[in-house]
C-alpha cells in the first residue's frame, strides 16, 4: 500500500496579532504579580485570610493577637471531656487530667507561617487556597504520655481481675463449688495511641480502652457439684456372690468415707478439657486392696490317696474354685457406677480353677504304681517334737505334683504356730539350739529330701543344717549311720525353703505317713515310672572338727546345783553326696550336694550359787562329761 502525505504550509500570522497577544499575556502577569505584592504588603506580619486553628478564625491578627485570641477561646484542655467506658462502668477526665497543654503561642505561629513557605508558588498557592477554601492549621498541643499513662493505670487497678479457675471442694460431706472467673487485664500501651489520638483532635469523644480477656478452663461448674452432691447422697454398698452358698457378700462405703475419697480430674474429650468427680483412683484402690484380703481366696487342689488294691485313685480332699479380686477393674466399676448417679456395684472378681478336680482318674493324671519311698527315724524324740512330725506331714498327704511343676514345700507348709497345731520344741536358731514352735519339722523335710534325691528328681533349692543332727543319721535300728551324713534338709519359709521339679511327664501323687509307735516317717511317690534310676556315693565325713569344750550358763530358773543341758555337742566336717541319674541305660544328669557342718558346743545351765558347775557335771555325768 501506497501512503502519500501532503504537506499544508503555515500561514505566517500578521505581526500586529502577535503583537496583540504578548501585550495581553504580559499585562496578565503584570496584574498577578501587583495583586501578589498588595497582597503581602496587605497581610505583612498578620495571618493570612481563611487560616484557622482548631476552627477559630485568624485571618488578619497578628501572632499575638491571634496567640491571645487561642487562649481566650480555647479552653478545651480543661473543659474538655474525655470518656472511658467498661460495660456499665465509665470514667470521665479532662484532657488536662490526662497530661495536655495547649501552646496559644506556638499554634498562632504555626497559622501565621502557612503561606509563607515552600518557595514562591507554593506560598502563593497555599494563600490563594486558604482565600477560598479555608485551612485549618493543627493546634500544637504538649502531651505528657507520663501522665495519661497513670491515668489508665488508677483505670486498670478496677478494671484488672485475675483469671480464676472454677474450684470444686468438699467440706465434711457438703460439697462447696466456687465459679471461674474471666481473666481481664487493660492493655495500657494499645489504649494510650487512643488517648492520644482523641487528644490531637481536640474535641470531646469516647476513647476505646483495649482490654484483654482470658477464660478459664473451667467457668461453671454447677453440673459437677450437682454429681458430686449426688455421689454423696447415700452410702455405697459393693456386693459379691458367695459361691459356696449362693448368697451375697456385701462391704459398704459409708458417705464420710466417700467424702473422703471424692476427688475432681481434669480430663481431655475429644480435645475438651473436661471435669471428671470421682473417687480417687489410689485412695479407693487402697480401700480395695485391704478388702482383697478379705476376698482372695487360691484355688483348692484336691487331696487323693492311692488305692493299692485296685490300682486307682481316690479322693480324700475336695477341689473347689479360687477367687481374685480384680481391683483396677472393681474401682472403674466403682466410679463408672457413682457417675451414673448408682449406689451399688458388684465387685470384679477372677475365678482361679484348680489344675485338677476332684473327679480325676488314675488313667487321667499317669499314675500307676509306688514310683518312690524313703523313711527316717526320730528315736529319742520328745513328745513335742513327734507332735510337730505329724502335723506337719499331714500338709503334704495326698497332694499332687504337676509335670514340670517346681514344688515348693515351704509354701504348703503354711505357718509354723501355735494356733496351727505345732508345739514348741528344740531349733536351730541364731547360731543357738533353742527351744521354738515347729522344732521336728526338718525330720519331715529331710525324709522329702531323700525322697526326691532316690527318685532321681532335679534339686531346685537345698539347705543343710548348721550341724549334724543324730536324728538325721539314724538307721532303723536306732544306730547312727554316717553315711546318712549330708542328706538332711531344713526349711525356714520364707528364708529358707526346699524344692524340687517333677521333669517327668507325668503327675506324682504323695503320700506322708507317721508311724509314731515305731518313731518313723515315710514319705511315697505314686506315679509312673519313666526308665530313670539312681546311684550314688558319699565321701563320708572329711576334715572332721572335734567339738568346742562345753559352754556353762547360769540360769535364774534353775536351783543350786541343778543342771539342765541346752545344747549338744557335734563334730564339724565337710561331706560330698554324688547322685547319678540313669535313664534308660544312659546318664540322664550328675549332681553333687556339699555340706559343711559347725563344729558345735554342748551348752549346759546352772542354778545361782552352783560352785564349780564343771567339776559338778562330771561328778553327775551330765552335759557330756
Amino acid at each position: 500500500m501506497n501512503v502519500s502525505t501532503t504537506f499544508i504550509p503555515q500561514r505566517d500570522l500578521p505581526k500586529q496579532v502577535l503583537a496583540a497577544i504578548g501585550g495581553g499575556v504580559l499585562l496578565f502577569f503584570g496584574v498577578v504579580v501587583a495583586w501578589a505584592a498588595i497582597y503581602q504588603l496587605a497581610f505583612a506580619g498578620r495571618i493570612f485570610s481563611g487560616v484557622t486553628v482548631a476552627g477559630i478564625d485568624l485571618s488578619g491578627l497578628s501572632p499575638d493577637a491571634a496567640a491571645a485570641k487561642l487562649g481566650q477561646t480555647l479552653s478545651y484542655p480543661n473543659t474538655g471531656k474525655i470518656l472511658f467506658r467498661d460495660g456499665d462502668r465509665m470514667w470521665v477526665a479532662s484532657p488536662a487530667e490526662l497530661g495536655m497543654v495547649f501552646d496559644a503561642s506556638a499554634s498562632a505561629n504555626a497559622a501565621y507561617r502557612y503561606g509563607r513557605g515552600g518557595g514562591i508558588f507554593a506560598a502563593l498557592s497555599a494563600q490563594v487556597g486558604a482565600r477560598g477554601s479555608g485551612m485549618d492549621v493543627a493546634p500544637v498541643v504538649i502531651f505528657d504520655q507520663r501522665v495519661a499513662y497513670a491515668y489508665l493505670q488508677s483505670i486498670a487497678r478496677e478494671i484488672d481481675q485475675p483469671l480464676t479457675e472454677a474450684v470444686l471442694r468438699v467440706d465434711g460431706t457438703n460439697v462447696v463449688a466456687e465459679s471461674g472467673k474471666m481473666g481481664r487485664v487493660l492493655n495500657l500501651d494499645a489504649s494510650l495511641i487512643y488517648v492520644a489520638s482523641q487528644l490531637q483532635s481536640f474535641r470531646d469523644g469516647e476513647v476505646s480502652l483495649v482490654i484483654q480477656e482470658s477464660a478459664p478452663r473451667f467457668l461453671d461448674i454447677s453440673a459437677q457439684a450437682e454429681q458430686a452432691r449426688t455421689m454423696l447422697s447415700q452410702p455405697f454398698l459393693m456386693t459379691l456372690r458367695n459361691p459356696d452358698d449362693g448368697g451375697l457378700l456385701s462391704w459398704t462405703l459409708d458417705v464420710p468415707v466417700l467424702a473422703n475419697m471424692l476427688s475432681v480430674t481434669k480430663v481431655e474429650a475429644n480435645g475438651e478439657p473436661k471435669m471428671q468427680v470421682g473417687l480417687d483412683e489410689s485412695a479407693l484402690r487402697k480401700s480395695l486392696n485391704d478388702l482383697k484380703a478379705f476376698i482372695d481366696r487360691d484355688s483348692q487342689e484336691p487331696r487323693f490317696l492311692f488305692n493299692r488294691a485296685n490300682g486307682q485313685i481316690e479322693a480324700i480332699g475336695a477341689s473347689s474354685i479360687g477367687r481374685i479380686l480384680n481391683v483396677d477393674a472393681s474401682a472403674a466399676a466403682v466410679n463408672a457406677a457413682l457417675q451414673r448417679g448408682e449406689h451399688n456395684v458388684g465387685l470384679v472378681v477372677v475365678e482361679k480353677q484348680p489344675a485338677v478336680t476332684d473327679q480325676a482318674t488314675a488313667a487321667q493324671l499317669g499314675i500307676t504304681q509306688r514310683t518312690a519311698s524313703q523313711t527316717t527315724y526320730f528315736y529319742g524324740s520328745s513328745e513335742s517334737r513327734i507332735q510337730n512330725i505329724v502335723t506337719a506331714a499331714a500338709q503334704y498327704d495326698g497332694l499332687l505334683i504337676a509335670p514340670g511343676e517346681v514344688f515348693s514345700m515351704g509354701s504348703v507348709l503354711g505357718d509354723v504356730s501355735l494356733e496351727n497345731g505345732y508345739a514348741e520344741a528344740l531349733i536351730i536358731y541364731g547360731g543357738r539350739t533353742i527351744t521354738g514352735v515347729g522344732g521336728g519339722v526338718c525330720q519331715v523335710s529331710t525324709t522329702l529330701f531323700r525322697t526326691v534325691f532316690m527318685a532321681g528328681f532335679p534339686v531346685v533349692e537345698r539347705y543343710s543344717h548348721a550341724y549334724r543332727v543324730s536324728y538325721y543319721e539314724l538307721d532303723r535300728s536306732g544306730a547312727v549311720d554316717p553315711n546318712f551324713a549330708g542328706l538332711d534338709a531344713t526349711v525356714y519359709f520364707p528364708l529358707v525353703d526346699f524344692k524340687f521339679k517333677n521333669d517327668s511327664p507325668y503327675w506324682i501323687l504323695m503320700e506322708t505317713t507317721v508311724n509314731v509307735a515305731a518313731r518313723s516317717i515315710t514319705w511315697e511317690f505314686f506315679s509312673t515310672p519313666d526308665g530313670r534310676s539312681v546311684t550314688w556315693d558319699t565321701t563320708g565325713p572329711q576334715y572332721v572338727v572335734p567339738a568346742p569344750k562345753t559352754v556353762f550358763e547360769e540360769n535364774d530358773e534353775l536351783k543350786k546345783n541343778e543342771l539342765k543341758q541346752v545344747d549338744y555337742a557335734a563334730e564339724g566336717a565337710d561331706i560330698t553326696v554324688s547322685r547319678t541319674v540313669w535313664r534308660d541305660g544312659a546318664v540322664y544328669f550328675s549332681d553333687q550336694f556339699q555340706t559343711h557342718y559347725e563344729p558345735w558346743a554342748a551348752v549346759c545351765q546352772y542354778g545361782p550359787d552352783t560352785e564349780n558347775p564343771q567339776k559338778l557335771a562330771k561328778e553327775k555325768k551330765q552335759c557330756g562329761m
